[in-house]
């Protein structure tokens, strides 16, 4: 049996909350401050499940450290691990020259429009074999792990055809099977519209709908289903043709919404009951009542705001009216090629006004929850899977303080401490 204690935590942030089925729900509005600290606190953990929390005086009195590996974690925070519920990190090419015009200027879209972007990334993801995708995701998983992510949802959309959309899927799925992190698949075959495609939108979506999603559903790629609902791309209607059908098929649902256009992706999402809506820097205020009654949870990604040079989403506004707020890299080769959890915290607290303890919490139980995991991880909870990491410092107060540096120590994945 793999035992393990971890005592002496100067701060032991459990993420617990306080509602009947605080375990699997996420938080809401001011919920989201509490992040559950237990002064002095001890975690115990048997084959990967945590079977005690609480200060280390109570655990020690009724655990015998002698049958078990021992961290002493004095002088240090421990968290839950991360999770990072929106990436796009299966893919071939880069795409360094458009971050050097966009700098220049020039917008994202307008990239797009002359064939750039995504069209550029789908002709590089198509040329790569299975093989070489599984090996870049691989480098890309150990990178994460590193800024402690034990739990990361992966996309297809760089293929927009049947072959290289279930060759994506397929290389999430080996190295889910592979590598301790865990990866959530989602199936993005509504990424873009390839140039042949332009005025045939909706043919295209048929293709998704009758040919790939079924394939897909068939071998049990995926599990949810996403669209990027945006203007010269997919409008609301055909998202909702979409997503229905996704719906229908068993797919929980997904959206990248009110990025750069206020379209009304945002009340799309509550419509349809989606898990998750994404971006939303642009969501009105309706959108964002609308998610809040709706319990979807608002998917944020600062870091490709950051790295377009927008405005940022209205995170501080969404708590404020009690919504569920998650945080994500967003990692992908164009609008944002960053994996960096320690920029993501950085970018909220300064820019989004996020507290640290908001911030925690939108990088555990509720991107737990965005990724229909919040049942098994997002917390240190008895009866959950013990993956947790702990901090080189001893306050949650570090993160934002230490701008941009990892500080991650050590990594425990289903209870076990990952090599990084």
């Amino acid at each position: 049996m793999n035992k393990l204690i971890i005592k002496n935590a100067t701060e032991l942030v459990t993420c617990k909350g306080n509602a009947p089925n605080h375990g699997s729900a996420p938080k809401k509005g001011t919920e989201m401050s509490d992040v559950g600290i237990i002064k002095n606190g001890a975690v115990v953990i048997e084959d990967g499940i945590i079977v005690a929390v609480g200060a280390t005086n109570e655990i020690l009195s009724k655990f015998d450290e002698k049958n078990y590996e021992v961290i002493d974690a004095a002088n240090k925070a421990v968290l839950p691990g991360f999770v990072d519920s929106h990436t796009h990190l299966i893919f071939g090419g880069y795409r360094a020259d458009e971050f050097s015009w966009r700098l220049r200027g020039d917008t994202y879209m307008s990239i797009m429009e002359r064939g750039g972007g995504i069209t550029n990334s789908v002709r590089a993801t198509r040329e790569e074999s299975l093989e070489n995708l599984v090996e870049i995701g691989r480098k890309r998983l150990h990178k994460m792990m590193q800024f402690g992510v034990t739990t990361v949802e992966g996309k297809s959309g760089y293929g927009l055809d049947m072959d290289t959309e279930i060759k994506q899927l397929e290389a999430m799925k080996i190295l889910d099977a592979e590598e301790p992190i865990d990866i959530v698949s989602t199936f993005l075959g509504p990424h873009s519209v390839l140039p042949e495609y332009k005025g045939k939108e909706d043919e295209f979506l048929d293709f998704m709908i009758n040919n790939v999603m079924p394939v897909v559903k068939e071998r049990n790629l995926a599990e949810f289903a996403d669209i990027f609902c945006e203007k010269n791309v997919f409008t609301v209607d055909q998202s909702r043709r979409f997503l229905k059908a996704a719906k229908d098929m068993g797919f929980k649902l997904k959206i990248h919404a009110d990025e750069i256009v206020q379209l009304g992706g945002a009340e799309l999402a509550a419509e349809l009951g989606a898990v998750s809506a994404d971006h939303l820097l642009q969501a009105s205020d309706k959108g964002i009542q609308d998610m809040a009654k709706a319990g979807v949870i608002c998917s944020l990604l600062p870091i490709t705001a950051f790295s377009l040079k927008e405005e940022y989403a209205r995170g501080r506004y969404m708590i404020d009216n009690n919504c569920a707020v998650a945080l994500a890299t967003d990692l992908n080769p164009g609008s944002c090629f960053s994996n960096s959890i320690p920029l993501l915290i950085a970018v909220s607290a300064i820019q989004m006004k996020l507290s640290i303890e908001e911030i925690i919490t939108a990088l555990t139980i509720n991107a737990a929850a965005a990724v229909n995991r919040a049942d098994s991880i997002g917390s240190i909870e008895v009866g959950k899977k013990a993956d947790i990491i702990i901090l080189e410092y001893p306050s949650i107060h570090f993160l934002p303080y230490h701008v941009g540096v990892n500080i991650v120590e050590t990594v425990i994945k289903n209870g076990k401490i990952v090599k990084l």
